[in-house]
């Protein structure tokens, strides 16, 4: 037998006599074998064991670097010096390797070759699903219903452990009010109350009930904190907030998401107040740890320790090392600072090793909860990744959610749905044709051109001829379409445009699919402007001269700026990038057989000079003036101060009528309130009803509205419910600078309608 196996049976005999630190509670949790592992004890045993060096390998994590399958790397090669570190067990998680066979070779080193056996953790970016992508994340939060996007996250968890990987970088719980900000894609919007619970069901859903089965993942909270504010909404730039906007917007899903037993968090890249988040004291040890109470592991994001020298708070990596993991940052990503400077450090006495034993236990605990320790092999069966990887289930849950994730922007003179027979539709753009640019960024295990393309979609339906022009490429051929490289817009090219116009003019509906290329948003891809990118724009006008009856489908990865098509198009779309079923998902709205019930998550804007815009904003001392022919109040010269489509926006092919809105206090901190929902039109439909909150006079200036409740409702044709709220001391009060959480006595507005302009509305008093 080797000698870590050897280990390995010693550690999982032994009973500890040790306590657990005061500061953790002992977890017992029933495995799926039904064993009974007192956690925290057999890591007791463990850290006896462990040398400094070996602790502080478990809080570093390797990039996959070389194929685990082949022979090893060559001597001299950075790849080698991984390879000696991950044989002498000086390295716990390794992110970017996929495959059972890859993470099984690997695991076989750590457990088999290694002094103590201890299995790796495997990350990776499952952000919007693994080898089957659905919809972005900012898309799944259109469709405001909790149990699909838990249903997505599962799906995705479930694809992924088969896989062989066991933990994802996901949820993005980082509220954004920028749409310049590319990263907006990846999360739920503008909203803390929505992103709460957006948040919340994503961590359920990626890590069930039981995280030691083989269908469930760890999720990571990301990224603390801050990262959605980058001034300018500029890539990894610094965030300058007030600590009211940190506590009342920022903060409230990370801890919805801590409540709800999210089991990692990884830091962000910017500064909050002058420092780096990766070597924040207050953000990690102070909020986090010890008022939160998280007892998971935080990891860096990639390269963040060592980038604090880049930023100018270290003057080397060795420092960088010594205040990161003081600040409590527990795992380093790709940088090597802890693996090559902390043991140093702890020999020098700058760094405690009581602070390398608090990681090490908080990595290694994930570890166990896991089931890792008691199969270092459980997520590594290749006849069910086989089975599992792309099933049917997968891709009809994929469709189900991009369905859901539409949201109707306008429908003048009821354009949509299209009529099923008897037309001719022009369908322009070459996005329309497009199988990889649906898939969005972020999607790093699926296959380019594996989506169901919107022409694709659209010739399912039999009854009308369908001509297809392309109009104009959005990017240049000849650009890079990768993750890591920039991509070039097509800014002059328009020699399509004459055949797109030839086919329009004769065709009774066009249909125009324009937007941004799916690797035109995420990570790295800021935009100052945030119109149709390129050529698009003009294509549009072209067509517009010679057919007027044009439905715009939006296909983009945040809000865009098009006051020209709200006012001129009679129907538009906002599509998203929805993943492998997107040409079906469009299909199906635009012909009725799916009636689209999305609302959105972010505000739209009329012009980019607007941003950030956002519906929970503060009144200023001179917020009214329109009518006035003063210039002295709150307002632009050159636009007006209201958005293009407000949070919470979006239509159906039916309409919806509120009446009879009610407040009734059951107590003194609980408030009941009803309303009345009607379908007034003649299809069934599902109606987003939003309640919104206003309190009037506090200690603190409160927004002018907030988002206090939501409930998604079928209804039929003619039918009438009645939907009830619960207002508790969880949505009454609101977070000092200081971070303490009050409930003022006084008057408060309550708005109930479809968007967060809500005028249906009333007043209750807390006393």
């Amino acid at each position: 037998m080797k000698k870590a196996l050897l280990f390995y049976m010693i550690l999982m005999s032994i009973s500890c006599q040790k306590s657990s630190p005061d500061h953790v509670t002992p977890k017992t949790t029933t495995t799926s074998n039904g064993m009974q592992l007192d956690y925290e004890k057999r890591i007791d045993s463990l850290l006896n064991l462990m040398t400094l060096e070996e602790k502080i390998g478990q809080m570093n994590q390797y990039s996959g670097f070389w194929d685990a399958t082949g022979p090893s790397p060559k001597a001299g090669e950075d790849a080698d010096s991984k390879y000696k570190d991950l044989k002498k067990g000086l390295v716990g998680s390794m992110l970017n390797v996929k495959g059972v066979a890859q993470i099984k070779a690997l695991q076989k080193i750590a457990v088999e070759d290694t002094r103590l056996g201890i299995p790796l953790i495997f990350g990776y970016d499952v952000i919007h699903g693994f080898k089957t992508t659905g919809p972005i994340p900012l898309a799944e939060s259109a469709s405001w219903d909790l149990e699909t996007i838990k249903k997505s996250a599962e799906n995705a968890a479930e694809e992924t452990a088969a896989s062989g990987i066991n933990w994802t970088f996901a949820p993005m719980v980082d509220i954004s009010r920028d749409a310049r900000w590319g990263r907006v894609m990846e999360g739920a919007g503008e909203d803390p109350y929505l992103g709460s619970k957006i948040g919340v069901a994503r961590v359920q859903g990626f890590q069930g009930d039981d995280l030691s089965s083989p269908k469930t993942i760890a999720a990571c909270a990301k990224h603390f904190a801050a990262y959605g504010f980058a001034e300018a909404g500029r890539e990894y730039n610094t965030a300058d907030i007030g600590t009211s906007t940190l506590y009342n917007i920022v903060f409230p899903p990370f801890k919805a998401v801590t409540d709800a037993g999210v089991r990692t968090f990884m830091n962000a890249f910017n500064l909050v107040n002058d420092i780096p988040a990766t070597g924040n004291v207050f953000l990690q040890r102070d909020v986090l740890k010890r008022d939160w109470g998280f007892n998971g592991f935080i990891v860096s994001d990639w390269g963040s320790i060592g980038e604090m020298t880049t930023h100018g708070y270290t003057n080397s990596d060795k420092q960088a090392a010594e205040l990161a993991v003081k600040a409590g940052s527990d795992m380093d990503m790709e940088s090597s600072a802890y693996v090559k400077e902390l043991a140093q450090l702890v020999k020098e006495g700058k760094v405690e090793e009581a602070l390398i034993d608090d990681a090490a236990r908080r990595i290694l605990r994930v570890k166990f909860e896991l089931g890792l320790f008691e199969d270092p092999y459980r997520y590594c069966d290749a006849d069910y990744e086989k089975t599992v990887v792309g099933e049917k289930s997968f891709h009809d849950d994929a469709l189900d959610m991009a369905k859901k994730s539409i949201v109707l922007l306008k429908n003048e003179n009821n354009l949509l749905p299209l009529k099923k027979e008897g037309q001719k539709i022009a369908l322009i753009g070459a996005l329309a044709n497009d199988k990889t640019s649906p898939l969005g960024n972020w999607r790093i295990a699926a296959d380019d051109g594996s989506a169901v393309s919107v022409i694709e979609g659209l010739n399912a339906y039999s009854g009308n001829t369908l001509t297809y022009a392309k109009g104009a490429d959005v990017l240049t051929l000849d650009s890079k379409l990768s993750f890591v490289h920039e991509v070039t817009i097509n800014e002059t090219d328009k020699s399509g445009f004459s055949e797109a116009v030839s086919v329009a003019k004769t065709s009774d509906v066009v249909v125009m699919v324009l937007g941004e290329h799916g690797l035109q948003s995420g990570e790295g891809r800021s935009r100052t402007q945030i119109d149709l990118p390129g050529v698009q724009q003009s294509l549009l006008e072209e067509i517009y001269k010679v057919n007027q009856n044009i439905v715009l489908v939006l296909t983009n990865g945040r809000p865009l700026a098009i006051p020209w098509a709200a006012e001129h198009i009679p129907a538009i779309v906002e599509a998203w990038h929805l993943g492998v079923q997107s040409g079906n998902a469009i299909a199906q709205v635009l012909y009725g057989d799916y009636n689209p019930s999305g609302k959105l998550p972010m505000t739209f804007p009329k012009n980019v000079g607007q941003v950030p815009i956002f519906y929970n904003n503060k009144s200023t001392g001179r917020p009214d003036g329109e009518t006035n022919d003063v210039v002295f109040w709150s307002h632009y010269i050159d636009e007006s101060n209201a958005p293009l489509y407000p949070f919470g926006y979006g239509l159906s092919y039916t309409s919806f009528a509120y009446k009879n809105l009610t407040t009734r206090k059951t107590a003194a901190r609980h408030i009941t309130v009803t309303v009345e929902l009607t379908n007034t039109g003649q299809v069934k439909g599902k109606e987003v009803v939003q309640l919104y909150i206003h309190d009037k006079y506090a200690s603190t200036v409160r927004p002018v509205k907030e988002l206090k409740g939501f409930e998604l409702v079928a209804l039929e044709p003619q039918e009438t419910k009645t939907i009830t709220f619960e207002l508790t001391e969880a949505e009454l009060g609101f977070y000092t600078g200081q971070g303490e959480y009050i409930i003022e006595p006084g008057e408060f507005d309550v708005f109930v309608g479809g968007d967060s302009n809500a005028k249906l509305s009333t007043t209750f008093s807390l006393d």
